[in-house]
């Protein structure tokens, strides 16, 4: 003892005393130790972090102050689970750790990510897991009240690094414009017109762009969903076509009647007053090779009146495509429409119709009004371009069956211009005349010298449509045979046509590989619309497909036996496919988006676009095309805008400010990649 401490006692307390208090203080840090690792926290603390003003200290008060616990309880339960847990492993003694830094408060999440403001639609659920099944609501025909008078798009700054969009909404328009075609009523340019004799004011005469449609076009008061197909064929509201016109010049001719708040189709026609079925078993006792729905699958009735003629040839697997100008008996073709038949509003004028050659196996004319032999014929060698190769023409009207002097004279001078034509006139009975057109050029080739009309030159290309002047020759049937050696219906849906080598685009040699990937592409596409997107309860029947390719998205509709129709539109902007897809037996138009298209307001029940405006949108004005949309798109109508992300936040904040309800969802590609679906409904706004 005397030596431990240098001979001094006095020491030795000390020492001990610090002996005592370093054993008590290892002690304490092994029960901190064990109570902390993987048992309940101690009571006095909580681990919830609160943000923090920048800059500004905070004091932290326990969710525990002020209440009571029963510790030894505690410590008991943390002892029974003690010894149920595995030792843990021997732990080395770490480095000495550096201070850790004291973590800056999160930021509170932007108002549109706030707790309970992000909404999924169900494609990928949360774990990112794909999903086939999720609820789709009914549609609500909700009025939007007070929708009031907005600015048309007002575009805004970058905000955050991301460009933002910021539209109000659009006006309505003035209830005078609830029929309103803006290339068709343009009466300024209608008054300015140099001519008026051939019929030109009902031509395509579209304002200037800055001058273009910039408000919602109302629905007549008291529009009602539209009755479906097929009772829509022989009845429709009277409230969502209230127009009396057509019913007190025709309704002694079995075309249409009022029956309380109903407009009645009857079936029938100026020349087939007893009804259209009745009318086509004649014209098929005539000519047999005609054989609706095998043979003859797509057909053009000019003069169409309200298209009962394509309304009934529909049950015999015939589309009809019915055309009319917008002319006394304007409201013809929204009648049309209305009941569920294809139909648009165009006219024989001065320009070629927007259809491909070779379109139409049949075309068909009752008492249309329409003078064939003026001009040397120009508008009977219009109906020649269009006509396929071994096509027919029908003809009904007073010429044929009256023998006063003046229409026997119209009658001579029409089998003349036919004659030149190498028409040959396969049956005359009653008051129907048939012609058929010949499957080669070797007709024309043999005529005499100097006969008229002449054959058209050898590079005049017979499917160049848009805003073209007709001429006044006999379009070249091509020497291949190209649009004739067609398979009868349906095979020629899936067949690969002709005249697809003849399209102008790339990639010649794998065109049939494209024609086959772009049908499949779309087959998968629509079988998840309907096992996901609950397309079972869909209404569809008048469908617009805005840039149709090969037509693969109508055909894949028609081989699932969906009872719709498809108007396949070909943007002017992209190669013309149109030869193709009349080649199987669909229809189509040409058209540029960045005008307006050629039918009423509220005619179609489904808008499909595709890939439609990150092309166009290089050249047309996104919201203009748009509002067009919503023009010709009805009430509770469904627009799908399948495109890239690199324009989906601009077209979402457009179709908010026309009161569109939106969503934007992933395609079948996940949600990683560069394409997105935005689904629209149009509600009812007033």
């Amino acid at each position: 003892m005397k030596l431990l401490n240098n001979g001094d006692p006095r020491r030795a307390p000390s020492l001990l005393t610090i002996s005592t208090f370093v054993v008590v203080s290892f002690a304490f840090f092994y029960v901190g130790k064990h109570w902390s690792n993987g048992y309940q926290q101690l009571i006095f603390y909580t681990s919830r972090q609160t943000p923090m003003a920048s800059g500004a200290p905070t004091i932290g008060i326990s969710p525990n102050f002020n209440m009571t616990f029963d510790v030894s309880s505690m410590i008991a339960k943390n002892q029974t689970l003690d010894s149920t847990l595995p030792s843990p492993a021997p732990i080395s003694s770490p480095a000495p750790a550096p201070p850790a830094p004291i973590p800056s408060p999160a930021p509170a999440p932007p108002a549109h990510l706030a707790p309970g403001s992000i909404k999924t639609f169900g494609i990928v659920d949360e774990n990112g897991t794909m999903a086939e099944e999720f609820e789709v609501g009914d549609y609500d025909p909700e009025f939007v009240e007070n929708w009031g008078n907005g600015s048309d798009a007002e575009v805004g700054g970058s905000s955050g690094g991301s460009f933002r969009f910021g539209i109000k909404k659009f006006k309505m328009c003035p209830e005078t414009m609830r029929e309103y075609i803006p290339c068709l009523d343009n009466e300024e340019a209608i008054r300015n017109l140099k001519s008026t004799k051939n019929g030109e004011k009902f031509e395509r005469h579209c304002p200037e762009r800055s001058r273009g449609l910039n408000c919602l076009v109302p629905a007549p008061k008291g529009y009602r969903t539209p009755i479906p197909w097929p009772k829509s064929r022989d009845e429709v509201w009277f409230s969502n076509v209230p127009h009396t016109k057509l019913v007190e010049d025709k309704g002694g001719q079995n075309w249409i009647s009022v029956d309380k708040n109903k407009f009645k189709f009857p079936g029938g026609g100026t020349q087939f007053i007893h009804g259209a079925d009745q009318y086509l078993d004649q014209i098929s006792k005539m000519v047999p090779d005609i054989a609706f729905g095998r043979h003859t699958r797509v057909v053009l009735d000019v003069g169409c009146g309200v298209a009962s003629f394509g309304a009934y040839l529909l049950s015999r697997n015939v589309i009809t495509l019915s055309i009319a100008p917008k002319d006394v008996h304007e409201n013809q073709i929204q009648f049309a429409l209305e009941r569920g038949v294809p139909a648009m509003v165009a006219a024989f004028v001065t320009r070629r119709l927007l259809y491909p050659s070779q379109a139409f196996d049949l075309i068909h004319c009752s008492r249309c009004r329409i003078d064939w032999t003026r001009d040397d014929g120009i508008l009977l060698l219009e109906v020649n371009r269009m006509l396929r190769a071994g096509g027919y023409f029908a003809w009904a009207a007073q010429p044929v069956y009256k023998h006063e002097e003046n229409l026997e004279e119209q009658w001579k001078e029409m089998v003349n211009l036919t004659t030149r034509l190498c028409w040959e006139l396969v049956k005359k009975e009653g008051y129907i005349a048939i012609w058929q057109k010949p499957f080669n050029n070797s007709c024309y080739l043999n005529r005499k010298a100097a006969t008229k009309p002449p054959l058209c030159d050898p590079d005049d290309d017979p499917d160049d449509v848009w805003y073209v002047d007709l001429k006044a020759c006999i379009t070249r049937l091509p020497e291949d045979g190209y649009g004739a050696n067609l398979p009868t219906w349906p095979g020629r849906l899936q067949n690969y046509p002709d005249r697809l080598q003849s399209i102008r685009m790339d990639a010649y040699i794998s065109r049939k590989e494209l024609f086959k990937a772009e049908y499949k592409y779309w087959k998968e596409i629509i079988d998840g619309y309907y096992r996901v997107l609950k397309w079972k309860n869909f209404k569809l029947r008048n469908v617009l497909d805005m840039r149709a390719g090969f037509g693969g998205f109508a055909a894949a509709l028609t081989e699932r036996k969906v009872d719709c129709w498809v108007l396949n539109v070909v943007p002017v902007s992209g190669p013309n496919t149109l030869p193709v897809i009349y080649d199987r037996g669909l229809i189509g138009v040409m058209h540029d988006w960045c005008e307006s298209f050629d039918t009423y307001p509220r005619t179609y029940d489904f808008l499909h676009a595709a890939g439609l405006f990150s092309i166009e949108r290089k050249r047309c004005n996104m919201s203009s095309i748009m509002l067009e949309m919503d023009r010709i798109l009805r009430p509770g109508g469904h627009a799908y805008i399948r495109d890239s992300i690199i324009v989906m936040d601009e077209l979402q904040e457009i179709a908010k400010a026309m009161g569109w309800k939106v969503s934007v969802r992933p395609t079948s590609e996940g949600p990683h990649a560069s394409y997105r679906i935005l689904t629209c409904e149009k509600r009812m706004l007033h």
